[in-house]
């Protein structure tokens, strides 16, 4: 069975909270066990860039985040964990990617219709106004970060769907212009960890100021809990199980567990007692991991050790594929007319029907967005038929006179474009 390549990326502009590890790290350490999937975490200290300028945040960041993964269990013998900035090849190909990628498809990134939106919403003149480069085309280094190392699966959250497509278009677009070598990345959303409430029953957010510090003392994880935000039901009350205390216990025990809880709740358990148990639960949960973060930060050098090694372990893919890539775009040795050097090549994965299929889907993706325009033409014409006819022939007299890997291009485009208008011919 072919192993399928699963990437997360973690930015590094906070404190890693309760939220995180039950959204995101906790089943991200879980799947990396799994023997079929090659798992890569990475540090976006680049990415952390974009909307952070406090370096000491950053750096802070860095170290809490590095720390944590390890203390909760990451086995970098499983899985390839590393720094971002430490994989000089990512950012070679975040360049070569944005030659590639038009404007209109960055045009159209969340963040930045959002932040247009808020400028013309505030009625400035500069719709621009405080948008950076880095903002503006981060979804290229973040395409850069899955292509590198041809990631199948990409766990995000809805939020980042849209970004998982753009890479997708990047690397088909990639595989039409030059060389098929971009496997063509899939989005993989957990509906059950998307939401985990915080101290007032919205979303855990550093954005809510509602968060609890995955890693701190016991004492501020007991204060914290009892600032949970319940209704005014009394003790002996039935109260509704579906509540913060009972969400977080959850996520934290097993079923047995939980249903033991969740029939206290209908059988009325007073609030401060449910928060003191909930407080009892997590902190034994905890306390282990807690112990060897609180090790980790005291001895950064062994942490530092650890990003290295799997820096290296990143890059003796990411080095033979950065020349493959380049060999691609024309980037080579004056003397070297030939193909790239096999040799030098990351050992080619054998690719399934699906995965053949995905290729073709990105394939056929990219050469639409090429041909959009013409496509357009005919849909405005007066005589749709005759511009069609004229359309088609027009390109067929443009593969005739080209030669090579130019005119397998144009024979593409010019069989897509038979086929999209072949109610018209």
């Amino acid at each position: 069975m072919t192993k399928k390549t699963v990437l997360t990326g973690i930015t590094t502009t906070g404190t890693p909270h309760i939220g995180n590890y039950l959204g995101a790290i906790k089943p991200a350490i879980e799947a990396s066990e799994n023997p079929n999937f090659n798992s890569y975490f990475f540090l976006a200290d680049f990415h952390a860039l974009i909307k952070c300028q406090e370096p000491e945040r950053v750096a802070r960041s860095t170290r809490e985040i590095a720390a944590t993964w390890l203390a909760l269990g990451l086995d970098t013998d499983k899985a390839t964990f590393y720094r971002q900035t430490d994989i000089p090849e990512i950012t070679e190909l975040t360049w070569i990617l944005t030659c590639q990628t038009s404007k209109g498809l960055m045009n159209r990134a969340h963040a930045y219709k959002a932040s247009v939106d808020a400028n013309r919403d505030a009625g400035k003149e500069d719709l621009d106004d405080g948008v950076t480069m880095g903002l503006f085309s981060y979804p290229i280094l973040m395409a850069a970060d899955i292509l590198m190392f041809n990631a199948d699966i990409i766990p995000v959250g809805k939020d980042q769907v849209q970004h998982i497509e753009m890479a997708r278009d990047i690397a088909g677009r990639f595989n039409h212009l030059f060389e098929p070598l971009f496997t063509l990345p899939q989005a993989q959303v957990d509906e059950e960890t998307q939401l985990i409430p915080g101290l007032d029953g919205r979303k855990m957010s550093k954005s809510y100021n509602n968060t609890i510090p995955l890693f701190c003392s016991a004492d501020e994880l007991r204060k914290l809990i009892n600032q949970i935000v319940t209704d005014t039901r009394e003790p002996g009350e039935p109260k509704d199980p579906d509540n913060t205390l009972m969400h977080l216990y959850r996520c934290f025990g097993n079923e047995t567990e939980s249903a033991a809880m969740r029939q206290r709740f209908l059988e009325g358990i007073a609030w401060g007692d449910a928060k003191k148990e909930l407080f009892e639960f997590m902190d034994a949960k905890l306390s282990e991991p807690r112990a060897r973060y609180n090790e980790l930060m005291n001895d950064l050098g062994e942490v530092e050790a650890i990003l290295h090694k799997g820096a290296e372990r990143a890059r003796e893919y990411s080095a033979p594929f950065l020349d493959r890539v380049r060999h691609a775009v024309g980037i080579r040795s004056l003397t070297d007319n030939g193909p790239v050097q096999q040799q030098s090549a990351p050992k080619e994965k054998e690719k399934s029907a699906e995965e053949l299929a995905r290729a073709e889907e990105g394939r056929r993706r990219a050469i639409l967005m090429q041909i959009k325009p013409l496509l357009d033409q005919v849909e405005q014409a007066d005589d749709k038929a005759a511009a069609a006819r004229a359309l088609v022939a027009e390109k067929t007299a443009e593969v005739e006179k080209l030669k090579k890997k130019a005119r397998q291009k144009a024979q593409n485009e010019l069989e897509l474009l038979t086929e999209e208008l072949s109610a018209l011919l």
